[in-house]
């Protein structure tokens, strides 16, 4: 799983690729492959600081930060994140979504984190309950599904860890959360495809199911 996603993401328009771990095994598999890893603290509470640890001795203005539980993220979404933050001067931030229905089963899965934006594409609130709640039935307006996937300037993620976790952070366990409480503004690409994070063991049946249909 970790080679997919090195591959998709070594596909795009970035300088160069970088697996951050602390774990061992994870360095053992990315060299058996031919990657590139970087041990860091076993101590980051979140991704995003074991990222910010290996970012401080990159000379790099944007960051693209893609979790390695993300198989099925397709390169050309990524590299549209990137021509999207690169082409604008506003956010200091960026990630993905996808369109789900609101009676699909994942809608209301807390594995799933949902979306709503503004009419300018910026996150209004990340959740891992189903919003926007369509109330009354019937309602126009389109779900989305976040995946994991950011993209930030190396300022703002050194600036971001320095931040404590704020109470909806604390709350949905979303570190995002942590940004959007502090006054960024993060600009939501909405792609294709469909939003599977391998959270369980179940779910690696599901991966792999996908991605032979996809290699089919």
């Amino acid at each position: 799983m970790i080679e997919w996603v090195y591959e998709r993401t070594a596909a795009t328009a970035v300088d160069e690729v970088l697996v951050a771990t602390d774990d061992e095994r994870i360095a053992d598999c990315v060299e058996r492959f031919g990657g590139r890893c970087v041990m860091t603290s076993p101590d980051h509470p979140t991704g995003t600081d074991r990222i910010a640890e290996v970012a401080r001795n990159l000379d790099t203005h944007w960051i693209l930060n893609v979790q390695g539980d993300e198989p099925l993220i397709p390169s050309d979404v990524l590299d549209q994140l990137i021509a999207r933050m690169r082409g604008q001067g506003q956010s200091e931030m960026g990630t993905v979504a996808v369109p789900i229905q609101h009676d699909d089963p994942e809608f209301t899965d807390p594995n799933i984190v949902k979306v709503v934006v503004d009419a300018a594409g910026n996150a209004m609130y990340f959740s891992r309950s189903g919003i926007p709640c369509d109330r009354d039935g019937g309602a126009d307006v389109q779900a989305l599904a976040h995946w994991g996937i950011y993209m930030y300037t190396a300022d703002l993620l050194q600036r971001f860890v320095k931040w404590p976790q704020g109470q909806l952070e604390r709350c949905e366990r979303l570190e995002q959360l942590r940004a959007m409480e502090n006054g960024v503004r993060i600009q939501v690409l909405v792609g294709r495809g469909r939003c599977l994070g391998v959270d369980t063991p179940e779910d690696v049946a599901r991966a792999e199911a996908l991605l032979q249909a996809e290699e089919s």
